[in-house]
């Protein structure tokens, strides 16, 4: 409980920084800055998660070797440093410096708490699901929370917020210093990998069943990356081009009005995340993550009918808004399934647990990296219309290796069935 309330705490001041920096570039000719448009919001997004991506072997080997208790305790320390001096600066450069600092404090964190968590439910697949549903709750609310608070926290403070989100990383290190219980040294050296560490994670991606899931997830995390570094700045951003005149969600919004929409969309999200983390004794990962796909193919349709419902009924927009709700609701399964097969898999390797699970975050930045560039070329081509068209793309991509990993998650539970299967485990 100890390692997801510090794991809520780190990603609320990821998430607070993150929407807060959105604002500020959008306001950074006020400030003293330069004007931003939405490409540049694209590569500091994208700075931040090759961080996470380049970062987050190392430090999942190094957890493998030295406990994951040490290894927490690092990202706060950079984020604490990455929002102090984002506050003091208006220039480009070095506020992509202080992404790639919040990037590595996401890449010390999550191997090491995904570690811990696949060691502490390697024999209860029940308790699994529901482990990676809160890690992946945890995850989200504190991101969402961060996201939601970050409007009125800017629209009151300005950049003073961000010196303020320093203390709520010097609460992710206490929680992690003082409140997680140290494994016993014992565990220690029964679960560090006899390789050093960098060698052994070289051995570990060369394993093709590793990659199985690599494009599904992927795809998934570059629509999430896609949306969460663009969609706010269009939203409050008043863009002049020709097309925006036609797509009623394009600009003129502010900060607490977006907060309050975000509140509603992650209310749908986190009750997704509980239903379908509590389904994976009835379903393969692999089905809940094409429901998933599924789901947010008809949640991006409903929305594409929202932004060009100017002149309509009010309830036009209201029923495809419902409709757009419910396949959020729908999509929200394919996290923690694809987090669940990535446990799965880590019990091939026991002694890598932390190495293994370190590819969240390698597989993550990936995804978020790719969506953060597709967005910005895409958000500058047709607004909003555009996120739309490139999440489609993208949902296109997800689908295509399923059934590929889908025949191999019937080998992993033939091969695991006495290990890690409960009596009735699922059958499709």
């Amino acid at each position: 409980m100890a390692v997801l309330v510090g794991t809520f705490t780190l990603r609320f001041s990821t998430g607070l920084t993150g929407a807060m920096l959105v604002y500020y570039l959008a306001d950074l000719p006020r400030h003293g800055g330069s004007p931003v448009d939405p490409a540049v919001v694209g590569v500091l997004a994208a700075i931040f998660f090759v961080a996470e991506l380049v970062l987050s072997p190392p430090f999942g080997a190094v957890s493998d070797r030295l406990g994951q208790r040490p290894v927490m305790q690092l990202g706060p320390v950079f984020g604490g440093v990455a929002v102090v001096l984002t506050g003091l600066t208006t220039s480009i450069p070095l506020l992509g410096l202080t992404r790639l600092l919040e990037g590595g404090s996401t890449a010390a964190s999550v191997p090491s708490i995904l570690g811990y968590v696949a060691r502490a439910t390697s024999d209860d697949e029940p308790l699994r699901g529901r482990a990676v549903a809160r890690f992946e709750l945890a995850t989200l609310a504190g991101l969402g929370g961060g996201l939601v608070a970050a409007g009125p926290v800017y629209q009151l403070t300005g950049r003073t917020g961000f010196f303020l989100n320093a203390l709520v990383y010097l609460l992710s290190w206490a929680i992690y210093r003082f409140a997680v219980e140290e494994l016993p040294a014992a565990e220690h050296v029964a679960s560090a990998s006899p390789r050093p560490g960098l060698r052994r994670y070289l051995e570990l991606l060369r394993s093709s069943y590793v990659w199985l899931l690599a494009p599904t997830w992927i795809a998934v995390n570059a629509v999430i990356g896609l949306w969460t570094s663009q969609s706010l700045f269009q939203l409050v951003r008043r863009a002049e081009t020709p097309f925006a005149r036609h797509q009623v969600l394009m600009g003129g919004f502010s900060p607490t009005q977006v907060s309050v929409g975000l509140t509603v969309g992650l209310a749908i999200f986190f009750a997704g995340l509980l239903y379908w983390g509590g389904r994976f004794r009835m379903l393969r990962r692999t089905t809940i993550i094409l429901y998933g796909i599924v789901g947010g193919a008809g949640a991006i349709a409903c929305a594409f009918v929202v932004n060009h419902s100017g002149g309509q009924p009010l309830v036009v927009p209201a029923l495809f808004t419902l409709g757009a709700g419910a396949g959020l609701f729908v999509l929200a399964g394919a996290t923690p399934a694809a987090l669940g097969l990535l446990a799965d898999l880590s019990e091939a390797h026991p002694l890598d647990r932390g190495a293994i699970m370190g590819l969240y975050s390698v597989f993550l930045a990936l995804g978020q990296v790719a969506g953060s560039l597709i967005g910005g070329v895409a958000a500058q081509w047709r607004g909003i219309d555009g996120l739309l068209g490139a999440t489609v793309v993208l949902l296109g991509v997800a689908v295509v290796p399923l059934w590929q990993l889908r025949l191999f998650e019937h080998r992993l539970d033939a091969l695991h069935a006495s290990e890690s299967r409960a009596p009735g485990a699922p059958a499709s």
